[in-house]
């Protein structure tokens, strides 16, 4: 079985750019930025078996949902051979509502 590649969408770049940058001024540059790479390291696992967590068509088609030591939500989805990581989420913020609205739901 060929390894599936994972993408991440410009908004969950910057969901990441602005973790980083909210926890580099609440604490410490270092431990921010392991953190976000530890959340970048964790989706690129996904290319190994990318059906996991939960399906979430109820808020947008093909959606699936995991988390992250239970801090932040991972949301993603997989298409052919791609997973394709459409947004981060940390401390409780909506995603449901996000995603449902870039959903044009």
């Amino acid at each position: 079985m060929a390894a599936f590649s994972v993408e991440f969408a410009p908004e969950a770049v910057e969901q990441l750019e602005q973790l980083e940058e909210y926890i580099a001024e609440q604490g410490s540059p270092g431990v921010a930025t392991a953190f976000v790479d530890a959340i970048v390291g964790f989706c690129e696992s996904l290319r190994s078996f990318p059906n996991r967590g939960t399906q979430r068509d109820d808020i947008r088609p093909g959606l699936r949902i995991t988390n992250y030591k239970g801090s932040a939500i991972i949301a993603f989805a997989v298409m052919g051979e791609v997973v394709y990581v459409i947004g981060v989420f940390y401390g409780g913020q909506d995603y449901e509502t996000v995603l449902a609205v870039t959903a044009g739901h």
